[in-house]
């Protein structure tokens, strides 16, 4: 390794995921954001039957649950959200949006909770505090006026509860649109679509007393040190259970290396800690199908040698298009398996023998494999490895899709979609009496162009940072401002709020950590995580403000006043929740017993017919899929290309960042930072601590994020990182995975040059 010149803020990090670092930074979140006396109890009410369910991640809850349920990440999410700090009209009086657009994203979270519905006054340059009713009245008037329901899009964020999404999907199928643009489109969408066509439903189909049982983990391409930092706990028990964890990732994460839990006296006291990975692959950016395929390809050449590594009686039985898959890999060639993949043939070849040895295995997986333009297909291809030695319902094997946000999942089983099927379609006009649309809406891609070529006029944002999540906000930022009305139900300020439309309005709502009365008294809702466990979530706080109302209360208050001839009795509903889980129930297949399930701690499990080897695909058989080539489907590119993923900081979760370092990458109090491998810097006559200048490789046109420190880093050779969303900027908006419209986050190609600005003090030198 190079000698490295200091720079600001780059400093090694020794220590392990979790263990005293992570104390450390719970303590300073709590520090930072609430009350000392307060933050215990309410930390101690995360993920717990009676408490809240964490706002961060969706990794499952155990059903034997130990002194706390909380992880680092966790504790920020919920302190971010239970803060102190307060954003009232008497703020917005001070501080006109064009001031607030200069802030930061994280500095305008900083500010604290929303405390009154605002609306915007151009004239002013500033938001006021209206009424509930006034606010209500005016958005259900400019909806109304509009010359067709689809000039409208019905945006959901992840966090929103199965009553809030549930109700908020109704409203906009009753106004009459399927355009639910959401989270899932910009994340796990290549799950939604490839995995029913794989095994029929898209979802996971393990467990966590699977991961208990399992004699292998695959790892590829997620971090959940960060992402999902309750999956460590998981890992850690495997790992000092000997489990062989074989992980493919572009970037060495610490959490995946090394991990110490907070919760083990032993590991604690000592400063020790636990290896995670027994194998890791640093798989080039891109590069997830052809290290599929070669695994795949391996496995076929034990087969022929010795026999008995493929279930050839599942396979018979279970699935089809096998012949077309083994003929596919059979052509395919090692030398550009190991081109594209970054990695040597005998590592490929390692890793299918330690699957073929194993009698259970898990293959784990996030957006290091479905924010590609091939994203669906990867998908596919990781079932097809585990189809191929029948690693679907039988104990300890399955495939983990690892859901960032705590219910995305939730979200699309109780109808936050714009492709709804007509089952569900049929089952809502038979409950409620109103005939629902059948055309397919706008995704999130969608939904943005339909408002940049001006097709779309209004905006209803149940949570989130809309503009900001997505890709290209050169094109994407201006577009908010053509909207003749935008609506943002949240908790703090976030950038997209002040990308204010002819008429913006703030409706501030409760968080999960807060007490919600109604009319019949306390409220809890549900979430699905990622296993497809629903329970109930309650929180005990009280409210930042007396004036915020629920996520259910502002939906059904907006669709009374669009819909004065509704058929649907929305106040009615929002008084007792329980009325909204009984329409649930009435209308998607798998909530039986929904209302006294729930009363049940730790929930229940929604059906995955593949667990029973049961596939709900049209043949009634899994299916084998064929990935023709091996790469994405780029242009033709010079070897001075690199693809550049985009990554999340350890402070941060998805948007929102809660501080301004990332510890385990050695990252602290900044956030302009390119990582490269050492050979590429060199490659490119660049330095550790350069100036450099990041351009897309686009036929349209030039995307260009200038003035980035780089620093030299343990990633695959060919690949670079980013923070997201800071190089949203170089991803093309219509950069996409043509088969679910995700847009290809990680994966973009990109030449990176010395800055502009570096360049005259190089050539004075």
């Amino acid at each position: 390794m190079s000698k490295r010149r200091d720079v600001p803020g780059i400093r090694p990090y020794g220590g392990p995921a979790g263990g005293w670092g992570a104390l450390k930074a719970t303590a300073q979140a709590v520090r930072q954001q609430m009350d000392r006396i307060e933050a215990p109890i309410v930390l101690l009410r995360t993920n717990q039957p009676t408490g809240f369910d964490c706002p961060g991640c969706a990794w499952p809850d155990k059903e034997h649950r130990s002194t706390f349920q909380f992880c680092e990440n966790g504790a920020k999410a919920v302190t971010w959200e239970a803060t102190t700090k307060r954003v009232t009209p008497e703020f917005f009086e001070r501080n006109t949006v064009s001031s607030l657009l200069r802030l930061s994203d994280f500095e305008l979270e900083g500010m604290g909770r929303l405390t009154h519905p605002m609306a915007y006054d151009r004239a002013t340059d500033t938001f006021r505090a209206v009424s509930w009713d006034q606010a209500f009245e005016r958005i259900g008037a400019v909806l109304r006026g509009l010359s067709s329901p689809d000039q409208v899009e019905f945006y959901t964020s992840g966090r929103a509860s199965n009553e809030a999404a549930y109700l908020f999907q109704l409203y906009a199928r009753e106004f009459g649109t399927n355009n639910f643009p959401d989270c899932s489109n910009m994340c796990h969408e290549p799950t939604s679509v490839g995995l029913p066509r794989s095994i029929g439903i898209g979802k996971g189909t393990v467990s966590l007393a699977d991961f208990e049982e399992t004699e292998l983990i695959i790892s590829i391409g997620h971090n959940p040190g960060t992402n999902h930092p309750r999956m460590m706990g998981t890992l850690h028990e495997a790992a000092r259970r000997k489990v062989p964890i074989i992980v493919f990732n572009p970037l060495r994460e610490r959490a995946l290396e090394r991990f110490a839990d907070p919760q083990s006296l032993i590991e604690m006291a000592t400063y020790g800690s636990t290896p995670i990975a027994s194998s890791y692959l640093q798989v080039r950016a891109g590069g997830d199908a052809a290290a599929l395929k070669g695994i795949m390809k391996a496995l076929l050449d034990m087969e022929a040698e010795t026999g008995g590594v493929l279930d050839r009686d599942f396979i018979a039985a279970h699935t089809e298009g096998f012949d077309a898959l083994a003929a596919d890999l059979l052509a395919t060639q090692w030398t550009d398996i190991e081109k594209e993949s970054g990695l040597a043939r005998a590592d490929l070849e390692g890793v299918a023998h330690a699957y073929a040895r194993s009698k259970a295995t898990i293959v784990t997986y996030g957006m290091g494999i479905t924010q590609h333009n091939t994203g669906t297909a990867n998908v596919r291809l990781i079932a097809d490895l585990l189809l191929m030695r029948g690693n679907f319902g039988k104990p300890g094997a399955g495939i983990c899709p690892l859901r960032g946000h705590s219910n995305v999942q939730g979200n699309r089983t109780v109808g936050i979609t714009e492709k709804p099927s007509g089952e569900f379609l049929a089952r809502i006009e038979d409950v409620f009496g109103f005939s629902p649309p059948h055309a397919h809406g706008h995704d999130a891609v969608k939904a943005m162009q339909a408002m940049i070529d001006g097709s779309a006029k209004a905006l209803i944002c149940l949570g989130g940072n809309f503009a900001v999540a997505l890709p290209d906000p050169e094109l994407s930022f201006p577009a908010m401002g053509m909207l003749d009305l935008s609506v943002h139900v949240g908790t703090k300020l976030n950038r997209s709020h002040l990308l204010v439309a002819k008429e913006t309005f703030l409706l501030p709502c409760l968080g999960r950590t807060e007490l919600d009365m109604q009319e019949s008294g306390a409220q809890s809702v549900t979430v699905e995580d990622s296993m497809s466990m629903v329970h109930a979530s309650a929180g005990k706080l009280k409210p930042a403000s007396e004036h915020l109302r629920s996520e259910p209360a502002i939906v059904a208050g907006m669709a009374s006043a669009t819909l004065p001839d509704s058929k649907v009795a929305w106040l009615d509903l929002v008084a007792d929740y329980d009325r909204i889980r009984g329409l649930i129930e009435r209308t998607v297949p798998g909530f039986d017993g929904y209302n006294a399930r729930i009363r049940v701690p730790g929930g229940f499990r929604l059906p995955l017919p593949p667990t029973e080897r049961k596939w709900e695909t049209p043949s009634g058989k899994a299916v084998f899929s064929v990935f023709r080539g091996l790469r994405e489907s780029y242009d033709a590119w010079d070897d001075d290309v690199l693809r550049l993923v985009t990554i999340r900081s350890h402070d941060q979760y998805n948007t929102t960042i809660y501080a301004m370092d990332d510890r385990y990458r050695g990252v602290f109090g900044r956030r302009d930072i390119l990582f490269m491998n050492a050979a590429d810097l060199a490659a490119r006559g660049l330095e550790h601590g350069d100036l450099v200048d990041i351009e897309t490789i686009s036929a349209d046109r030039a995307l260009r994020l200038p003035g980035i420190t780089v620093v030299e880093y343990d990633i695959a050779r060919g690949s670079a990182a980013a923070y997201y969303p800071e190089a949203n900027v170089l991803v093309p908006l219509d950069y996409i995975d043509e088969d679910s419209g995700t847009p290809s986050y990680k994966s973009i190609p990109v030449r990176v040059l010395r800055s502009r600005a570096d360049r005259p003090e190089r050539e004075a030198a």
